[in-house]
């Protein structure tokens, strides 16, 4: 649809379930292409015997991160297939992911300005770029550190490792869905100030509380980890916030040169409305001028 057409409401859903399709029937062809993609051509010669690509990468993962003392089970009689069916979803999505974001840049690029249009490239490489450094940290750093750091518990109570393969990999995948996640939150912070929808204050003034939420953030996501894992994903997240600070402010100076003096002595006044009549209150009053209502 041409950008400069104004499309009516129902264009828009129609537009917006179209985008859905081309996103739902990407993430199903990439899952069913994982489930069904062989690792080597040995099936041909020998076809009950089918060793499928997602097979190798979870042997992978497995050698990558888990100790040799610790022991894979399955537990139940369908984990295996529930592992097969999740591991090729989880690598479905990681390959959608640019179809998915191209998809929701195209949705929402006829309502942006040229100099927006300008701005969404550099945003977009920094997100994905946080996003694939976020994820990695989950898989190299976090993943092996919290396996590492439950071992000695189980060395003291005498007890073998022995876990279920489901736990293990879930465990693996989610946290390096949510390490690639948390690592963005600058990034968008970022695209906040400059869009003047808050200002960097909300994290100058407000930095004891802001980082006690990551602690506990960062808890959720490494419930088992104690707080050795907590402070490792802590420390990262903290510094690539105080970066975003730093470049948010180069936003919030360019925005106030920019502004006519004027305006700037509008924007720090706080102007206070009659929740009522929307009437502009000039002070502190108990009863608005116009409508003569209580304000209390």
């Amino acid at each position: 649809m041409s950008q400069d057409k104004e499309l009516t409401f129902q264009e828009h859903i129609a537009e917006l379930a179209s985008r859905l399709k081309i996103t739902l029937y990407t993430l199903a062809a990439s899952t069913i292409i994982f489930m069904a993609l062989p690792a080597d051509l040995s099936f041909l010669h020998n076809p009950p015997v089918f060793k499928p690509l997602v097979s190798v990468l979870l042997t992978y993962i497995r050698g990558d991160i888990l100790p040799p003392s610790v022991r894979l089970i399955a537990g139940e009689i369908t984990t295996p297939l529930e592992l097969y069916l999740l591991a090729s979803l989880t690598l479905g999505v990681a390959v959608s992911l640019p179809v998915i974001f191209y998809q929701i840049y195209r949705f929402i690029d006829p309502a942006l300005y040229p100099e927006e249009r300008r701005m969404v490239y550099p945003f977009v490489f920094a997100f994905m770029s946080l996003f694939v450094v976020g994820a990695v940290f989950g898989y190299k750093i976090l993943s092996p550190f919290m396996i590492w750091a439950l071992l000695p518990f189980f060395e003291a109570l005498q007890v073998e490792a022995i876990v279920y393969v489901m736990d293990f990999y879930t465990l693996v995948f989610t946290l390096v869905i949510l390490c690639g996640l948390v690592f963005t939150f600058p990034v968008i912070f970022v695209l906040l100030v400059k869009f003047n929808i808050v200002g960097t204050e909300v994290l100058t003034k407000n930095r004891k509380y802001v980082y006690a939420g990551v602690f506990v953030l960062t808890a959720l996501i490494t419930p088992d980890g104690g707080p050795i894992a907590d402070a490792a994903l802590f420390l990262p997240i903290v510094i690539l916030l105080e970066a975003s600070i730093v470049v948010a402010k180069r936003y919030e100076k360019q925005r106030l040169k920019e502004q006519p003096a004027a305006e700037i002595k509008t924007t720090l006044v706080k102007v206070v409305k009659c929740r009522y009549c929307g009437a502009e209150l000039q002070h502190e009053s108990t009863f608005c001028p116009k409508c003569s209502r209580a304000l209390i």
